[in-house]
C-alpha cells in the first residue's frame, strides 16, 4: 500500500508543506519569518490540489514536532491538529533535526549529520544522528539544548556531516570540536524529508491520536519563565 503522508513544518524560520502521493513528493517551501500562520494553510490547499487528493483521503499527518521556535512549534502543532481533527486523521511527530539528516542524505548521500539549529540565548539545539541499512536515522544520544562549548560529539571517529543554522551561528565551533567534517547546505528543516522518516513510523505503529500529538520543545522551562506569572 502506498501511503499518502501530509507532512506541515513551521518550527523555524521556513514553513514548508509536502504530500507523498505514489511514487513522488509534491511539496512548497519558502523561507518566511513571522509569516508562517498566513503562508501554511495555502501551501496545504496547493499541494492537495495539485495532488487531486482531498484531506479526507490521506493516510496520516506528519509536523514538525520541534526543537526550534517556541511560537512557530506552537502554530505547527495547532495547524497540523485542527486539520488532523477535520478530517479524523492520525498524527505523527517528526524532529526537525532528524528531518535535516534526512535532507543531508537526499542532497548530498550523508549518512552521519551533526545537526544543530541556533536556540538563541547562547545555545544550540543538538541532535548526531547516523542512518541505519533499513534507511530509518538512529539518533546517537539525545537531542539536547546545550551551550556550544559544552557540545561534546558523540564520536570523533569518521566524517561528519554538518547541517542547521548553529554552524553560521557560531562559526568557530567546527574547528574547536576537532571533527572531520564537511558542511552542507542544509540551514533549515524541509516538510518533504519528514515524509519517509514518518512513512517508517506510521508502519511501525507510531501515529497517535490528534489529541495526544505533542511538541518538543528541549528548552520549554526555559521558555515558560520567560511568560508573565510563570516561574
Amino acid at each position: 500500500m502506498t501511503l499518502k503522508i501530509l507532512a506541515v513544518d513551521t518550527a523555524t524560520e521556513n514553513c514548508s508543506v509536502a504530500l507523498s502521493c505514489g511514487d513522488h513528493v509534491i511539496s512548497r517551501s519558502e523561507i518566511a519569518p513571522r509569516e508562517h500562520t498566513n503562508k501554511i494553510l495555502p501551501m496545504v490547499d496547493e499541494v492537495l490540489a495539485e495532488a487531486g487528493v482531498a484531506l479526507s483521503q490521506v493516510d496520516a499527518l506528519a509536523f514538525g514536532r520541534g526543537p526550534g521556535s517556541f511560537t512557530g512549534v506552537r502554530i505547527g502543532i495547532g495547524i497540523a491538529q485542527g486539520l488532523a481533527f477535520g478530517a479524523d486523521l492520525p498524527m505523527i511527530g517528526v524532529s526537525t533535526l532528524e528531518a535535516m539528516a534526512a535532507q543531508s542524505y537526499r542532497l548530498s548521500g550523508a549518512t552521519r549529520v551533526l545537526a544543530a539549529i541556533d536556540a538563541r540565548m547562547g545555545e544550540l539545539y543538538v541532535g548526531q544522528y547516523q542512518r541505519t541499512q533499513t534507511g530509518r536515522w538512529q539518533c546517537l544520544g539525545e537531542e539536547m539544548v546545550v551551550a556550544p562549548d559544552a557540545l561534546l560529539p558523540h564520536s570523533n571517529q569518521g566524517v561528519w556531516t554538518l547541517a542547521g543554522t548553529g554552524w553560521p551561528a557560531y562559526p568557530d565551533l567546527e574547528a574547536q570540536l576537532g571533527l572531520q567534517s564537511v558542511r552542507s547546505d542544509v540551514l533549515y528543516p524541509q516538510a518533504q524529508d519528514m515524509i519517509a522518516i514518518a512513512q517508517h513510523a506510521y508502519q511501525s505503529g507510531e501515529a497517535v491520536a490528534a489529541e495526544l500529538a505533542s511538541p518538543t520543545y528541549l528548552r520549554d522551562k526555559v521558555t515558560w519563565k520567560k511568560l508573565p506569572g510563570r516561574e
